[in-house]
């Protein structure tokens, strides 16, 4: 069993930036959200389930996910979400797992943007949170997604606040947004990862 690290953020917060300086010294990374679309992509037992519990409409022409018409769907009716979490989370969660087993790195990383609120944290020894002020991420997202500063502030307001973030995390860098910071932060923790990994954990 490898030494799991989870790492964590709000949106904007440049949790790849940081993922992708660990990838670059050879370590896995299994990304939630990556795990997300892939559980529902067409010929997957969990699109079949959606399709059962919510009807046809949930796909497209070409018999993908229809993820507009379900986003708008849970927006009207709040109970849906709950069905589809039930179907979903228990897929995402199982997928985690077997690809943190898969992984042959020194340790392993699960990177999620909802890692303590879907308790994902549980699959995990350490745990490092990559913090940003408000107005960085502010700044980050809008610039990345296109969206508007009051969509974003909405989907802050839906995370989990910062602070109950940073009570829960092992470990917090701060990227003010200079890679070269970021990188002085990683580059020790690493280590220690590296040791902990060797001295199971």
């Amino acid at each position: 069993m490898s030494f799991i690290l989870g790492i964590t953020g709000g949106i904007g917060s440049g949790k790849s930036a940081a993922t992708q300086w660990f990838e670059s010294q050879g370590i896995t990374v299994v990304d939630a959200d990556i795990v997300a679309r892939e559980v529902v992509e067409p010929g997957q037992p969990t699109l079949q389930a959606i399709q059962q519990a919510f009807g046809d409409w949930v796909l497209l022409e070409d018999g993908n996910l229809d993820r507009r018409a379900l986003r708008e769907h849970i927006f009207q009716f709040p109970e849906a979400r709950q069905t589809l979490e039930k179907i979903t989370h228990p897929a995402i969660r199982q997928s985690i797992i077997q690809q943190l087993q898969q992984a042959e790195s020194p340790y392993v990383i699960l990177v999620s943007p909802l890692l303590f609120e879907t308790n994902q944290h549980e699959l995990t020894h350490h745990t490092l949170l990559v913090d940003a002020d408000e107005q960085t991420q502010l700044q980050r997202a809008s610039q990345r997604d296109g969206q508007s500063e009051e969509q974003i502030r909405k989907i802050i307001a839906a995370q989990m606040p910062r602070v109950k973030k940073q009570q829960l995390a092992n470990d917090i860098v701060i990227n003010d947004g200079l890679l070269e910071h970021l990188h002085q932060q990683l580059k020790p923790l690493h280590l220690s990862y590296l040791q902990r990994a060797e001295h199971a954990f």
